[in-house]
């Protein structure tokens, strides 16, 4: 399994989103530049997480994006389920009525437990450990560099 390129971007702009000053509306240009992402790319990136609470808009003059949560209160899973949907890692695990082992399948058991698992990491990472990580990472770099 592979997330889709969507996905990492949309990690990588809430993330440049929870880096900018608190409630500070960040120009698209802005993001697209430091994103790397083109116009119509990042329109529908952002579709998701404005329609899941997690990104704001302002239109006009001197709109853009901001975050519309902390950076505390949003998770990985949050941009993960935006823009994929709900996590499942196998058909068995959306459609109950997708296959009629379900009872006794040893597969489905793991396929249960490991999308669980996976669910409870991203679960447990927040925006704004990730937005500190990067931070200490950076400082580190630049340590080595000095």
């Amino acid at each position: 399994m592979v997330i889709t390129r969507a996905t990492e971007y949309a990690v990588r702009t809430v993330l440049y989103l929870a880096q900018q000053p608190t409630n500070e509306i960040v120009l698209k240009k802005d993001i697209c530049r430091t994103q790397d992402v083109t116009p119509a790319f990042l329109t529908k990136i952002l579709q998701p997480l404005i329609k899941a609470g997690i990104v704001s808009s302002q239109r006009g003059v001197g709109g853009g994006f901001l975050l519309a949560k902390d950076p505390n209160e949003i998770t990985m899973l949050d941009i993960l389920q935006a823009e994929e949907g709900q996590l499942k890692l196998n058909h068995c695990l959306v459609d109950t009525e997708f296959c009629h082992r379900d009872g006794y399948c040893s597969a489905h058991e793991v396929w249960q437990i490991t999308q669980l698992k996976m669910a409870e990491i991203l679960n447990d990472h927040t925006i704004a450990d990730l937005v500190r990580r990067e931070k200490e990472k950076i400082k580190i770099l630049k340590d080595r560099n000095i």
